[in-house]
Parts: structure tokens; C-alpha cells; sequence
């Protein structure tokens, strides 16, 4: 339908500005809308972006690349699923742009002893200095992180430094079956105590050295290869391109969502809170866009019956509605863009301090980020539910009897 009207734009705009109050009303309904908008729409893109950041530089990396089947069966059976000669492996993964490390994790199940009692736990063999790059998010509450020179050091979760007692300085066995039916142990200094973003994760978690590790499981081979990239963008052109090249061969590669179960479900749920956000919003605005419109027909009700006996026809009272709505959700819309960016950028300069999330350790700060497709989202949600709002109005104006629209007011 086109908004064509013989006196203009101007017209539409001066009938706007001719009921001031009420326009500043619906002006600015529609820009707290379509601010609310952009807040809430921000303030949730940042919780995705930061808890996928905390997954991958606490644990996962962007991709793991193991053996077909070492997700499902590695726990029972991890000998069946290592990798031989990782390091040629490491070159070759290394050869892809984008990848800015790669490092070779040893995974090993077993006790941990304190002289006093046993806890069973989940360790990994590690590279300590490519580890200390990908773990930015890991925190020492206690010591320090594992390094390159250190034999007999290892890291526990918070977790498990807490179930047996031990701090940084104190002495633990590791004990763990090899497959042959053998015992292996060896006895370690605790020389740090780390916090990651999961509480499940530290309840079991403990790293020693790679070198460490393959002593004790008697082996030179690894388990998993973890890819850090230089962007996390990057993730599923990466994952494409090594499935294409490593899949035939046995490998198979995960992504860093794929591998965490807790990211998904968080981000099914904030996405169904927002939408239900979204919604509410919606109908704010149109109620009062309504209601607005609803006031402005009433009270110019005489005017649109004079139009109508000069001659012109319902459809251009209709129109004339109609536009008048379109240009103040437009304005609202664009107010609203900008002073919804303008408070994502004072918020985020400040930060929200946020408690630790369910099933985590640590707490953060909450930034708002802006995304170009939400903030023109919600500038377009603001706009149509004007224009939706004033349908029925319009619609009910042109369809009046001249005689009962002259009449009123009268």
C-alpha cells in the first residue's frame, strides 16, 4: 500500500507536532521500547560471548580432534583411542589458517591420595606453557600454575583441593590401572589451586605434565589435540576444514559448544527469556500506540468528517492515519537506536557485576554488546508495532458517517 498524500510529508508532519504532548508520549514509548530492546538483546549476547570464552580458554580450546569414538568410549577404554606420533599431527593441524596453537592432552582416570583417603579423579597430561596461553581464564585461588620445568608439580580443582584438604606446598599420590592390569604411582607437590568457570569441572579435575603423564601411563602418544584459533569466528570454517582433511584418516573434531552440553542449554534458555522479552515490549508498545492513535481520531473527528464531505475519499483518511503513525515509529525508532546505543556504551563502560552463573565458580562483569542485525531488529520491532497499532484506528476513522463525524464535539 503506498502512502502517497496530495499535500505531503509536511502535512503528516505538522498534523504530528500539532498534538505535542501526546506525540512525546508515543515518541517515547516507542524509543524506551526499542531501547529495552537493544539492553536486554546485548546484555544476553554478551552472557553467550563471555560464557563460551570462559569453556574455551578454561577447557576445551576451539576444537578437540581425537580418534572416532574416544568421546564415547575413551573413559572405559582410552588405550584403544591415542593418537601416535601427535606431534606430526600438531604440524600438520598447525599448516591451517586461523590456527594460532595447538597442544597435546594425555587423559587419565584414577586416585589421588592424600596419606590419609582416596578421591577418585579425572587428570590430564598437559603442556604447561601452551596451556598457561589457552587457560586465561583458569585462576589460581592458591600457588600457581604448572611450569615448564617442573617434574613433579600439580594442579588441582578447587574441588578436589578442598574434598582432601591439601594446599599449595603439600605432597599427593597418583594412582592409576594401566591397561596391561598393572598399578602405576607417583608422587607429586601441589604448587597450585585453580578455579575454572564449572564447579563440576574442578570437583575432579587435576593436571601434571605431559612428560609427567606419559610416565605414568608408560606411553608417548596422546589422547586429544586441542586447536586454539586466533578468532572464535573462525570455529566452524576451522572444524569444516579439518574434517574434511583428518576425517577419512579416523579423527574426529569437536567444536567447543559440542562439547559442552551446560553452553547449549543456557543458550536455549536466555533465547526463549528473550523472546518472551521481546514480546512483552511489543505489546507496550502497541497498547500505547493505541491508545495514543485512539485519542488523536476522537479528538479530530470533526476534522476527518470535513474532509470527507469536501470530497475525499476514506481511503486517503486512512492513508493520512497510517502515515502519521509510520513517521512517528520512525522517529521513535531511530530515537530509540540511538539512545539505546548510547546507553550500551555508558553501561559497558561502567560493567554490571554478575554472581557466579548456576554450576559455576567464578562471577564476571556484564558488558552489552552491540550487534548491528539486533539493534536494526529492534528498531524494526518498534516501527511495526506502531504501524500495526494504528490499523484498526485508521481503518475505524475512514469508515465513519459524515454526519455522526461533524456532529461530535458539538
Amino acid at each position: 500500500m503506498t502512502l502517497r498524500l496530495p499535500d505531503g510529508w509536511t502535512f503528516v508532519l505538522r498534523n504530528i507536532f500539532r498534538q505535542r504532548l501526546r506525540s512525546a508520549a508515543t515518541l517515547a514509548a516507542i524509543t524506551l521500547g526499542v531501547t529495552g530492546l537493544i539492553l536486554a538483546g546485548g546484555f544476553v549476547q554478551d552472557i553467550f560471548v563471555q560464557l563460551g570464552e570462559a569453556l574455551i580458554h578454561s577447557q576445551t580450546g576451539h576444537l578437540q580432534i581425537s580418534r572416532q569414538g574416544y568421546r564415547e568410549g575413551g573413559i572405559r577404554a582410552p588405550e584403544r583411542y591415542l593418537i601416535e606420533q601427535p606431534e606430526q599431527l600438531q604440524q600438520e593441524i598447525l599448516a591451517q589458517p586461523g590456527t594460532e596453537m595447538v597442544l597435546a592432552r594425555l587423559a587419565f582416570a584414577g586416585m589421588i591420595n592424600n596419606g590419609k583417603r582416596d578421591l577418585g579423579i579425572i587428570g590430564e597430561g598437559v603442556e604447561p606453557s601452551s596451556e598457561a596461553v589457552l587457560g586465561s581464564f583458569l585462576r589460581y585461588i592458591e600457588g600457581r600454575p604448572l611450569a615448564d620445568s617442573d617434574v613433579d608439580g600439580i594442579v588441582l580443582g578447587q574441588g578436589v583441593a578442598r574434598s582432601l584438604g591439601l594446599k599449595a606446598g603439600d605432597r599427593a599420590n597418583l594412582i592409576i590401572s594401566l591397561p596391561q592390569g598393572a598399578v602405576n604411582t607417583l608422587d607429586f607437590e601441589v604448587v597450585g589451586i585453580f578455579q575454572s568457570f564449572s564447579k563440576e569441572f574442578d570437583a575432579r579435575a587435576v593436571r601434571i605434565p605431559l612428560a609427567a603423564a606419559r610416565s605414568l601411563m608408560d606411553t608417548q602418544s596422546a589422547h586429544l589435540m586441542v586447536v586454539l584459533l586466533s578468532r572464535t569466528e573462525y570455529t566452524e570454517r576451522a572444524q569444516a576444514s579439518l574434517l574434511e582433511k583428518l576425517g577419512p584418516r579416523g579423527y574426529e573434531i569437536a567444536s567447543w559448544h559440542e562439547l559442552s552440553d551446560f553452553y547449549d542449554k543456557t543458550l536455549e534458555l536466555y533465547d526463549r527469556q528473550f523472546g518472551v522479552l521481546r514480546l512483552i515490549i511489543l505489546l507496550m508498545v502497541l497498547l500505547s500506540v493505541v491508545n495514543s492513535v485512539n485519542m488523536t481520531i476522537f479528538e479530530r473527528t470533526r476534522e476527518f468528517g470535513t474532509m470527507l464531505a469536501l470530497g475525499d475519499r476514506p481511503g486517503r483518511v486512512f492513508r493520512l492515519i497510517l502515515a502519521e503513525s509510520a513517521l512517528i515509529g520512525l522517529i521513535g525508532a531511530l530515537l530509540g537506536i540511538g539512545f539505546g546505543c548510547v546507553c550500551a556504551w555508558l553501561i559497558s563502560a561502567i560493567g554490571i557485576p554478575m554472581p557466579p552463573p548456576p554450576n559455576a565458580n567464578i562471577g564476571y562483569t556484564a558488558l552489552i554488546r552491540l550487534l548491528p542485525v539486533d539493534v536494526v531488529t529492534a528498531g524494526a520491532v518498534g516501527f511495526v508495532a506502531t504501524c500495526l497499532a494504528a490499523l484498526l484506528p485508521a481503518r475505524r476513522a475512514s469508515r465513519v458517517l459524515i454526519v455522526d463525524a461533524l456532529r461530535q464535539g458539538t
